[in-house]
């Protein structure tokens, strides 16, 4: 994801431009790669309707449910942190959400986000 912006005042306002479907999947997977780019990063995360602190929170929140602590986390929890989550406010989305998702995923991420 490239031209991270966060809201509010002092802040520039970017289009997110996604192209690592294609990068990684371009020639084997050519309709998933457009759908990960043009659709979930081109039109969903460019969607106002919802700000970018708040969909980083749900994707971390999403990824530690799933018990997704692959790379796709560690990539999300670098994105949280640009789009203005601290460390603080990531440990307690963890925190929050392994009451929900159960603790051996929240472990998994809490040691992923330290």
């Amino acid at each position: 994801m490239v031209n991270q912006f966060k809201g509010g005042k002092g802040y520039e306002k970017k289009k997110i431009v996604q192209t690592a479907g294609r990068d990684g999947l371009g020639t084997f997977a050519p309709d998933f790669a457009r759908y990960n780019d043009d659709i979930l990063f081109g039109e969903v995360w460019n969607d106002e309707s919802i700000d970018l602190k708040t969909k980083s929170t749900i994707v971390i929140s999403v990824l530690m449910g799933r018990g997704l602590a692959d790379s796709s986390l560690k990539y999300h929890l670098m994105t949280a942190k640009k789009n203005g989550i601290t460390k603080e406010e990531i440990a307690a989305i963890i925190t929050h959400a392994a009451f929900y998702a159960g603790c051996v995923s929240d472990i998994i991420g809490l040691n992923r986000a330290a």
